[in-house]
């Protein structure tokens, strides 16, 4: 049932539950009281807003005996017409929309007539059979102003966030849907006569001649569809990757099935497509990590508060996100137990109860696992979870120099991961001070490139770790003279954070792109059946070439399902971006050929049978290695050398990440100079007055990296923030 709530004279917000799950959600909003409205003429003649970039919604709660409950949200000044909605909706049979009663908006949203609005969604949670519609102009603006649950208030959010809120706190996809604005012609649907032509319109309802179709044109069929119902899957996108980069990747991830929601915000299910590339990153990950004699292991998820806060400058590193347990049932802890947000102050006490001897060295442990970080800033799926699942090696050696190998070793395995498997290029390279892990001595990173986004993303490190952690724990050891030495250390760690980026590196507008080497699925055989050329026809040859496919260790799939059509089944498996399909008609039964579509290319080629699989895994190869030359190519054309501060924020403008000369990473005063700096610059250069302090995607630019590989520095080159002598170069970007 929906928690009800009514409107009062007294105006006492502190209870609201819309207001309170809008900030356990960590959602930017903005409440304020005003006079009591009942429509929503009312609403703009009692509460003007302070531009025509505002606005506020109007309302209505339908019903339809077949169809079942609509809340439709639109501006103030769009026509709603029930009749021509229902063909929007593309509501089959008879179609009925009306006014729902007061009675069944308290049961379904908990609020009174007058009171309702997209926030009372909330109230829907449970019984989950009200469909939401919202006009696609409220989102063209900056602010959008509804009510929650009660008409003498309202919350002000912008779009994204109200999207955000609708889909983690409601759980609901809206449809979006354009309404004609009061006054204008009719909205007509693609392929229908509208019922009357506008005035001066005196053209046939029907062409003479139907015009040609253009095979380059685009299918704009489902351009404008924002939702389809629950249980179907969209073969279409409803975002451009190039026209809203963050919706379109929420697309992406729910369409093709990687992700689902969950009820805490941060939390998300991982579905089969998605662990399985997780799997495969793993199986991997192990043969390489064994050949480096390191092993498997599994340490509990709890650490106490003494032991986590043992070491000071890892704590205070961690301390703002560490979530704690203190209850058990009814009763409270003796003490608060942290989930692990990493394992070093799990692991290092029984290093030190294992090492006594230099025999004891090297001692090198992985385990798989999952982490606890309470991310407040715009959790996204893969990139920044509150948990996330990774693997964390810890390493104990008896020099530094055996340790530092060790960390460059594991650092390649991270490279190798990024470009030889998911083919996304990445720049190695030592975090300055600022940026390295707490309580380490020195962290290297791999940094990839995100096109379209223009941002960079860390994409994993390892850390030495030095002797800080051993002196610690007491991880102390006999070495050949028998003197007592203190072990050096490594970390090191790679997380599910690999498929965010990979699926933005290489998703288009149709879907997810993926690399052969990481495809759950790397071909899929569809039977294109009809009336005339049944399934049965189709089954022994389907069957023999799915074998030898198998037989090949080619993953593959034949899709037999016969409550799909061949168009159907095409769109669904290049939207979850299987690499190759392989399309099986009548003629190609006769001429014992088959025809392999390539999802990176679009490459259409007929093969004959005899010789598929080896054809299959060349081609493979092929998309592999070409994947990884574009995202190279792109990535190189956005990187750039800047040795003057005024060529700086221009560039990263263009979405560029950039290298200068840098007079060395201790320098922590002029990181933060450059920071500062280059944010001021970048909102002055787009007008604007500043950033909301919580954002995680800022437009100021932070180091990334002092790359391995280092340009040849000019003679006399300074660094182009505190203009002493350059020491390297350092690679600055917006970054994730």
């Amino acid at each position: 049932m929906a928690t009800l709530i009514s409107s009062v004279d007294n105006i006492d917000l502190s209870n609201n539950p819309i207001l309170s799950k809008l900030s356990s959600s960590s959602i930017p909003h903005h409440t304020y009281p005003h006079t009591l409205s009942m429509t929503s003429d009312e609403l703009l003649a009692n509460v003007p807003l302070p531009s025509s970039s505002e606005t506020h919604t109007k309302n209505l709660f339908l019903k339809d005996k077949k169809h079942g409950l609509f809340l439709v949200c639109v501006s103030p000044d769009a026509a709603v017409n029930t009749k021509a909605l229902g063909k929007m909706l593309k509501l089959e049979g008879k179609v009925n929309l009306r006014l729902a009663d007061e009675t069944l908006m308290m049961e379904k949203l908990g609020v009174k007539k007058g009171c309702v609005g997209p926030l009372s969604m909330m109230n829907n949670v449970d019984d989950k059979d009200v469909t939401l519609v919202l006009d696609e102009s409220l989102l063209t603006k900056e602010k959008i102003h509804s009510h929650p649950l009660r008409n003498d208030a309202s919350t002000a959010l912008i779009p994204s966030d109200l999207l955000k809120f609708l889909k983690e706190c409601c759980e609901v996809e809206p449809t979006l849907l354009t309404f004609a604005k009061q006054g204008e012609a009719p909205r007509v649907l693609p392929g229908k006569v509208p019922s009357s032509r506008p005035e001066g319109d005196k053209s046939s309802t029907k062409p003479k001649h139907p015009p040609k179709k253009d095979k380059n044109a685009t299918n704009t069929t489902n351009a404008n569809k924002k939702q389809t119902k629950k249980g179907e899957t969209q073969l279409a996108l409803k975002w451009k990757k190039e026209e809203n980069f963050a919706m379109w990747y929420t697309d992406v991830i729910v369409l093709s099935e990687m992700i689902s929601y969950y009820d805490i915000s941060g939390c998300y299910i991982l579905r089969p497509w998605s662990y399985k590339i997780w799997e495969l990153i793993q199986d991997w990950f192990n043969i390489q990590i064994r050949k480096l004699d390191v092993e498997n292991s599994y340490f509990p998820m709890f650490v106490s508060k003494d032991r986590l806060e043992k070491e000071k400058d890892h704590v205070e590193g961690f301390a703002p996100e560490v979530a704690w347990v203190t209850k058990s049932g009814e009763g409270d802890l003796a003490a608060p137990i942290a989930v692990r947000p990493t394992s070093e102050t799990i692991m290092y006490p029984a290093f030190a109860d294992w090492i006594r001897s230099h025999r004891d060295l090297p001692l090198k442990l992985n385990q798989w696992s999952n982490v606890v970080r309470w991310e407040f800033k715009d959790p996204t799926p893969f990139l920044r979870t509150r948990e996330f699942l990774w693997q964390e090696g810890h390493t104990a050696h008896a020099s530094f120099d055996d340790a530092n190998v060790m960390v460059r070793q594991a650092l390649d395995l991270y490279r190798r991961v990024y470009e030889e498997l998911l083919a996304v290029p990445v720049v190695p390279g030592y975090k300055t001070e600022k940026e390295k892990f707490a309580g380490g001595h020195s962290t290297t990173t791999v940094e990839a490139y995100v096109p379209v986004a223009g941002r960079a993303i860390q994409g994993a490190t390892s850390h030495h770790l030095g002797q800080n952690f051993g002196k610690m724990f007491d991880i102390n050891y006999q070495d050949e003279k028998g003197e007592t030495q203190i072990a050096w250390q490594t970390s090191w760690g790679l997380t599910t954070r690999t498929i965010g980026v990979m699926i933005m590196v290489h998703g288009d507008d149709t879907g997810l792109v993926l690399p052969p080497k990481i495809a759950p699925l790397q071909a899929v055989i569809v039977p294109i059946v009809s009336k005339k050329h049944p399934l049965e026809n189709f089954s022994e040859y389907c069957g023999g070439i799915l074998k030898s496919l198998q037989d090949q260790d080619i993953r593959c799939k034949l899709d037999d399902r016969s409550i799909y059509n061949p168009g159907w089944k095409y769109a669904h498996w290049e939207q979850k971006g299987v690499p190759i399909r392989i399309e099986v008609g009548p003629r190609d039964l006769e001429n014992k050929q088959v025809r392999l579509v390539v999802r990176f290319s679009g490459e259409k080629i007929d093969v004959g049978v005899d010789d598929l699989a080896d054809t299959i895994a060349k081609k493979l190869d092929e998309v592999q290695k070409g994947m990884f030359a574009k995202a190279l190519q792109f990535r190189d054309d956005h990187l750039v050398k800047v040795t003057e501060w005024k060529d700086f924020v221009p560039n990263l403008e263009l979405h560029n990440l950039v290298l200068t000369p840098w007079c060395g990473g201790e320098h922590q005063d002029w990181e933060e100079w450059v920071k500062d700096k280059s944010r001021e610059e970048s909102l002055a250069s787009r007008g604007e007055a500043g950033e909301d302090d919580r954002t995680a995607t800022s437009v100021a630019a932070k180091t990334l990296c002092i790359p391995f590989d280092q340009p040849e520095l000019p003679e006399g080159a300074k660094c182009i923030a505190s203009g002493l002598p350059a020491t390297c170069w350092v690679m600055w970007g917006r970054s994730y």
